[in-house]
């Protein structure tokens, strides 16, 4: 299935019957089979706050992603609906809704955790979802902000070095989207932006208690974790009894102040929301995206804490191999369709160079992380192996034709050296003339296929024995004395 095809959202992360984090088959599946481009959005937030609302209008669609009108959380682990991209020709938009974070129900923060950072890993762009206001309880929430030291590695080795700048430059974008925001836009009696007023609740707090501190903590893990930030906040989006059926709401029934400020949301993410990368910027594609879900969740399964710097060498060890491998089934079905043995050397070796270039590019597209080429190199060997195969097999196919021919050809020549037609005066001459004439005949034969062995071949029948015919240098010179 293509995203394409994919008419409602699937789910990608889900539990196991031990209630441990697994990758959902078909959602693997449909992630292979996208070979462009990702641009990856996350929703992370507390449940029951409309996360799921912005996805499906980042969807292009009413509904899709469960919203629900009860207390209860419906999203359960992380789902995904993968569409065109409205405005990057080549790139598939992946939209990651998430459970909700703080369930009571679920009594389980280290689940929460693991959802949260999943969602920061896999997303190029992460959108924050809260209500009321940004103050000093909506960072508390963002507990797991602090947490993300110990959950997410960089490097393979730690150390005691900072390395803030090193998540800075391989989290995605952050986007905090502040919900039934009903203050003014004003600070100091003067209007400020929505950015601002992110980046003004963002300012250390005065004081040096246990609890300022912590709350500071927070905004500074914000501040260098993410260096491209942008804020939105939305105007409660219809009256509370309408809000109990948000999926059939027509855009007529919606708040008009919230109407166009999720157009201008989804326009920011549409045009702002940077593709998938990974490593020294390699792009991701939904088929990396795939395995790389798979890798996290695997050392999430096994107590390990998810390393961007071994989650790299793991992803280009799986997709080198297999690019490598596919390189070569496209090398070697081309040769075999495009050559029919014996073959001029030359042709064979211009079909070559030419199916060479094409599994070149086939290995490019798909490799991962090649920084060193060490797997092109692999690729490149292991076409020259084929290919001096298939030089071995024209040889011994050609060798094979000229001994047919020479045997087809030569065959009156043997008859007349059997019956000893040439034993007798004149018999030189026209075993000469006949030996010229049979041999223009090969040559006539085998001009399209001629080669070094042919030549060899050739030149075994003209020397001083010949076992195709029998003839030997002393019968020659009795022909020579017979003239």
């Amino acid at each position: 299935m293509s995203c394409r095809l994919m008419s409602a959202p699937v789910c990608l992360i889900d539990t196991d019957v031990k209630g441990m984090l697994c990758v959902n088959k078909d959602a693997k599946v449909i992630l292979d089979g996208i070979a462009e481009p990702v641009v990856v959005v996350s929703v992370v937030g507390l449940y029951r706050t409309g996360k799921s609302y912005l996805m499906n209008r980042l969807a292009g669609h009413q509904s899709g992603f469960a919203l629900g009108n009860t207390i209860e959380s419906k999203t359960k682990g992380i789902w995904m609906w993968c569409v065109p991209h409205p405005s990057k020709a080549g790139h598939t938009l992946v939209l990651l809704d998430t459970e909700g974070l703080g369930d009571v129900d679920k009594g389980d923060e280290k689940h929460d955790t693991w959802i949260f950072c999943l969602a920061l890993l896999l997303s190029s762009t992460l959108v924050y979802n809260s209500l009321g206001v940004i103050d000093n309880m909506a960072l508390e929430r963002l507990q797991y902000m602090t947490e993300l030291r110990e959950h997410i590695h960089i490097k393979a080795k730690q150390d005691n070095m900072d390395e803030s700048e090193q998540y800075l430059n391989v989290f995605p974008t952050f986007v905090w989207t502040v919900r039934d925001f009903c203050l003014e836009l004003e600070k100091d009696d003067k209007p400020i932006t929505a950015d601002q007023y992110l980046e003004g609740a963002l300012e250390p707090k005065p004081g040096d208690s246990d609890r300022i501190e912590q709350c500071n903590l927070r905004r500074r893990c914000l501040q260098n974790f993410f260096v491209t930030r942008k804020c939105f906040v939305f105007p409660r989006p219809a009256t509370p009894k309408d809000m109990k059926r948000m999926e059939k709401l027509t855009e007529a029934e919606l708040d008009p102040e919230f109407l166009q400020e999720a157009n201008v949301f989804c326009e920011y993410i549409y045009s702002s929301a940077p593709s998938k990368t990974m490593g020294a910027g390699c792009t991701v594609t939904g088929t990396v995206l795939g395995n790389m879900a798979e890798v996290y969740v695997e050392s999430i399964r096994s107590g390990s804490v998810p390393c961007l710097e071994n989650a790299v060498i793991s992803l280009a060890k799986i997709h080198n191999k297999q690019a490598v491998n596919e390189a070569l089934q496209l090398y070697g079905s081309e040769m075999l369709k495009s050559i029919q043995f014996p073959v001029d050397p030359k042709q064979l070796t211009n079909i070559h160079e030419s199916v060479k270039k094409k599994a070149i590019e086939v290995f490019m597209r798909q490799s991962f992380n090649d920084t060193d080429q060490t797997y092109q190199q692999q690729l490149a060997m292991n076409i020259q192996t084929q290919y001096e195969r298939l030089c071995e097999q024209n040889k011994e196919e050609s060798k094979n034709l000229c001994q047919s021919v020479l045997r087809c050809v030569f065959e009156p020549l043997e008859n007349s050296l059997r019956n000893k037609d040439y034993m007798k005066p004149g018999g030189h001459r026209r075993y000469r003339d006949t030996l010229t004439q049979l041999s223009r005949d090969y040559r006539s034969k085998i001009q399209t296929q001629i080669m070094k062995s042919h030549r060899e071949f050739y030149g075994i029948f003209l020397g001083s024995t010949c076992s195709v015919n029998g003839v030997t240098e002393r019968e020659k010179k009795t022909y020579s004395t017979n003239k």
